[in-house]
């Protein structure tokens, strides 16, 4: 009687620690979100090396860009200096409710104000820095699709829908791998139309290091010709 008394309890205990287990395994969404949380709580600047692989499923080609990606918190807002550096070199500042795009080759400036889409668009440059991930879900719908290892880094994969119809006109998905260690993103994979798609891999990250002011502003020359595409 004893022994089949035992028996019942280590089962009833195996069967209450399945169920904790699969509580647990439901709540890695809130717990990846939350790790993003308390990093966005302490951020203030971050930097990395990216590389960007753009694929092209018409002609069956994946073009590359190298550079270096800088962000910080100014205020409520978090601004972003992209430096292509390969194959040609390019910046990429949003700051200010504005993108500019510059190409020294050419002299010229891209200019576009993104208006009253601005948490949506500094949501979707941002992504997986700095950004919460409760201002993540107001901006995206999310769900967890499980753990991964990305360069000998654990990671939560997570799918974003965007809630923008603009940008969702444009990425109707994005999955992105979150460091679970630092809260911050490693890659993402931008899914496009017609079956093209980007991603984006990160490395050399430095989260928190003092970045010079002077990062966040083109150099541009006196003879810079300055564009703001209509629409």
């Amino acid at each position: 009687m004893r022994r089949t008394f035992l028996l019942t309890t280590g089962v009833f205990w195996l069967i209450s620690l399945h169920s904790l287990a699969v509580a647990q395994e439901h709540a890695t969404l809130e717990s990846v979100l939350k790790r993003m949380d308390d990093t966005a709580a302490t951020f203030q600047t971050a930097q990395a090396d990216f590389i960007f692989d753009q694929y092209q499923r018409v002609v069956d080609e994946t073009d590359t860009q190298k550079g270096t990606v800088y962000y910080r918190r100014v205020g409520q807002q978090i601004e972003m200096m992209a430096e292509f550096k390969e194959p040609d070199r390019k910046f990429v500042l949003y700051k200010d409710g504005k993108l500019q795009v510059y190409q020294p080759k050419i002299d010229q400036v891209m200019e576009y104000s993104v208006g009253a889409d601005h948490e949506a668009v500094e949501s979707f440059l941002v992504l997986g820095f700095g950004g919460s991930g409760e201002e993540l879900k107001k901006s995206f719908d999310v769900t967890y699709e499980g753990e991964e290892t990305i360069d000998n880094i654990a990671t939560g994969k997570l799918k974003l829908v965007p809630r923008s119809a603009k940008i969702r006109g444009n990425f109707p998905e994005i999955m992105l791998w979150i460091d679970l260690s630092r809260g911050i993103s490693v890659q993402q994979k931008l899914m496009q139309n017609q079956g093209d798609y980007r991603v984006a891999k990160y490395s050399a990250i430095k989260a928190n290091a003092k970045i010079n002011n002077d990062v966040f502003r083109l150099k541009t020359t006196g003879k810079t010709k300055f564009v703001a595409p209509r629409g």
